[in-house]
């Protein structure tokens, strides 16, 4: 196991216990971000609270422009960063099915523990369903591994498909983010339903 601090400064023990605390800290921020509340998750897709898209999209934002900061001051080395391989059909079909869970269920599975933690009995509801899906899925492997496995594009970039420098890629991105930040805020007027910001 990797540790979370790098060059092993830290016993596999001492990194679990860090990435422990971290996660305490995630879950409370997504508390305090009201990320535990249903009706604010789901209106991303309904239009009415843009919320979840601006956070998670600033997230995104952030982390790849730190990444070529800190690759530009070499102090990392972002050729030594792992990409994960891109099962194109199987990551289609996985994002369709979470999205559809999380507009039936209205949590992903991170809010789903936040709203857990506070009592929220519609999130443990929803954990069931969770872990129900989780034992599908393992025990009936053998049934889909074929199509798990298949359509494997290799660990590529964005950036590298469309052969452009990272940096301009991420430059594009920042832009994009910041146009669908202002179509966020319209759609949040157009779609405005007071009586559920009130309680979200």
């Amino acid at each position: 196991m990797n540790s979370v601090i790098p060059f092993d400064y830290l016993t596999p023990e001492m990194s679990l216990l860090i990435a422990f605390f971290i996660g305490l800290a995630f879950g409370f921020v997504l508390e305090q971000s009201g990320f535990s509340t249903s009706k604010k998750l789901v209106g991303v897709f309904y239009g009415y609270d843009m919320v979840v898209l601006k956070v998670f999209l600033t997230g995104a934002v952030v982390a790849m422009a730190g990444l070529l900061f800190f690759n530009y001051m070499d102090w990392i080395d972002l050729s030594r960063i792992y990409v994960n391989n891109f099962f194109l059909w199987p990551t289609i079909v996985g994002g369709a099915i979470m999205g559809i869970g999380f507009i039936i269920g209205g949590f992903c599975p991170g809010t789903s523990f936040t709203a857990a933690a506070i009592g929220k009995i519609d999130a443990m509801i929803f954990l069931v369903g969770v872990f129900l899906g989780i034992m599908i899925f393992a025990f009936g492997y053998p049934l889909w591994e074929d199509f798990y496995k298949s359509s494997n594009l290799g660990n590529i970039k964005i950036s590298d498909s469309f052969g452009m420098k990272d940096g301009l890629f991420a430059f594009i991105m920042i832009v994009i983010a910041v146009v669908i930040f202002w179509i966020g805020d319209k759609l949040e007027i157009k779609f405005a339903r007071p009586d559920i910001s009130k309680t979200a």
